[in-house]
């Protein structure tokens, strides 16, 4: 697998039935912790809303996923709103849904379809982005060649995470996997780079 898709910019939508609302919203995240403020700012600006339901997928492998109901009946909220990120293939994804009642039950059907047409509509409103997966590498190299370093990482479209400079300086690299192959030949070339995997 050479990329992934996602969003790299939040979102908001509004479904409304029989009174009640539905405002959807869709972040770019990538771990539980970040999910965690995001929700906690969603609850802030929404206190008087019945229902934080949500879903999120994280990590490439997408086994890092969570669904919560709320307080609505059991799988009637969380489950289709992963749905709609599952039918989109989307991964470090998170959806929120804030409910406010409006007198009527919707009864399980009409809230399986309320929380699935939210979700759907949020996704519909922001661009799907690809990005290469990265494989990280730690590079340990002299201070003087941080410039021929800094090219060959722009060339190769890497991303650098972290970096500490001294005599020498290290480096927390992030290359797309289809061209690790072209960064460890590249570094052969050059005097004193040590390269290492980061898991």
């Amino acid at each position: 697998m050479e990329f992934f898709t996602t969003i790299d910019q939040p979102s908001r939508a509004e479904f409304k039935d029989r009174g009640s609302r539905f405002i959807a919203y869709a972040y770019p995240a990538g771990n539980p912790t970040d999910f965690k403020k995001l929700l906690q700012e969603l609850k802030k600006e929404h206190p008087k809303a019945v229902h934080y339901c949500f879903a999120y997928r994280f990590g490439l492998e997408g086994n890092q996923f969570r669904v919560s109901d709320d307080g609505e009946p059991a799988g009637t909220a969380g489950k289709p709103i992963l749905g709609q990120l599952d039918s989109k293939g989307l991964t470090d994804v998170a959806i929120i849904i804030v409910r406010y009642f409006g007198g009527t039950l919707l009864g399980v059907p009409g809230l399986i379809n309320a929380y699935k047409t939210a979700a759907s509509l949020v996704l519909q409103v922001v661009p799907l982005v690809q990005r290469p997966v990265l494989k990280k590498f730690e590079l340990q190299f002299d201070y003087t060649q941080m410039n021929e370093i800094m090219i060959l990482l722009r060339q190769l479209n890497a991303v650098v995470i972290s970096q500490e400079n001294m005599l020498f300086s290290q480096m927390a690299v992030g290359v797309p996997v289809n061209r690790v192959e072209e960064l460890l030949y590249k570094v052969k070339n050059f005097r004193n780079v040590e390269v290492r995997n980061l898991l």
